[in-house]
């Protein structure tokens, strides 16, 4: 009689196989960071149809994100410049779609604010036009949350149009908790009103749509300023931008044919704020063979000391990486754009 039992010791490797298939295959609920791309803005930046043909470049650096399992997750705690995080604290609670939506309109946001900082400082003349106010996100108990998504920009309420998110939220403020308002607002490229009733805010304890938002802007030139990022997101290109936009502006070589990488956004008065992930950023443009990486020499405040005590200016946690790694690319402090420009000055 023939024995069709399957060996213990088979059945023991099949469900190893299978448990490493897992932990190899099986994405979880987490994301591993690492050092993303340093890419040359000359292959991303046109001014008035022409390309910028100076010596050397201006580089912006990024942060990679890839799904993790099981296994990768592991691998990362093994690595200087990788660190696995949830989905929440990536995207904060946004949904995949949501999140996209926000680092686009951060990316544009920078660009923006590179453009007019680049056109100011070359004295060209331009015109900044607000659009409305964008949607970041919006609240579940929100009496609009099915009916206004994240990326649609705002633009009349009750018919009322605004200059400013400010003025905005000021009418918004000095209406009543349950009063019902119509908000005429842009969603892919299509204009829609919906009404709802105002909910207090618990911050402040006012009538509130229940939506964080921000200033929606666009600049007009006379320069034509191209600039094609693909699918990058997030605000921390917006000094690099600005440099590479300036110098095709002007006409003049400010490299002096170094290879420059950097981070940092930027703001209307030229300020360089802080990023995250700034040490995958410094790996990453070490790796692409940058001599000079421009880091924000950002405040830390008290407020931010009593909620993280070690916290370090992003100019310091780039020092730290760059000493990690023991390379010679210089680590350069800004505060504003001017002192990158005071910097290549010198070189």
């Amino acid at each position: 009689m023939k024995n069709n039992k399957v060996p213990v010791k088979k059945i023991l490797t099949a469900l190893l196989i299978l448990v490493f298939a897992a932990c190899m295959l099986v994405p979880i609920p987490y994301y591993v960071e690492q050092p993303g791309d340093t890419i040359n803005l000359k292959q991303l930046i046109t001014v008035n149809g022409e390309e910028d043909q100076q010596e050397g470049s201006f580089s912006l650096t990024s942060v990679g994100f890839r799904r993790a399992t099981a296994f990768r997750a592991l691998a990362a705690q093994f690595k200087p410049f990788e660190d696995v995080v949830s989905a929440d604290e990536l995207t904060g609670g946004s949904t995949d779609e949501e999140y996209q939506q926000m680092q686009q309109f951060y990316m544009k946001s920078s660009q923006n604010a590179a453009i007019e900082q680049a056109l100011k400082l070359a004295q060209k003349p331009y015109d900044l036009q607000y659009k409305g106010v964008y949607v970041l996100g919006v609240e579940k108990n929100s009496n609009f949350a099915d009916k206004i998504t994240v990326g649609d920009t705002v633009t009349k309420v009750d018919g009322k149009s605004f200059t400013s998110s400010q003025e905005f939220m000021d009418y918004v403020k000095s209406q009543k908790v349950g009063q019902e308002l119509a908000v005429t607002f842009e969603h892919e490229g299509e204009t829609k009103t919906a009404k709802g009733k105002l909910i207090e805010l618990p911050s402040d304890k006012k009538p509130g749509i229940g939506i964080t938002l921000t200033d929606h802007t666009e600049i007009k030139s006379e320069e034509e300023i191209d600039i094609d990022a693909g699918n990058i997101g997030g605000p921390s290109a917006g000094l690099m931008f600005t440099l590479e936009i300036y110098e095709q502006l002007i006409g003049k070589d400010l490299r002096h044919g170094q290879e420059i990488a950097g981070t940092g956004t930027i703001d209307s008065e030229g300020t360089v704020g802080r990023i995250g992930g700034i040490d995958k950023k410094v790996a990453s443009a070490a790796e692409s063979g940058a001599k000079i990486f421009f880091a924000p020499n950002d405040d830390i405040t008290n407020e931010m000391k009593a909620i993280q005590p070690d916290i370090k200016t992003n100019y310091q946690e780039a020092e730290s990486a760059a000493k990690k790694l023991g390379t010679d690319m210089k680590i350069v402090p800004v505060k504003t754009v001017q002192d990158a420009l005071d910097y290549l000055n010198k070189l």
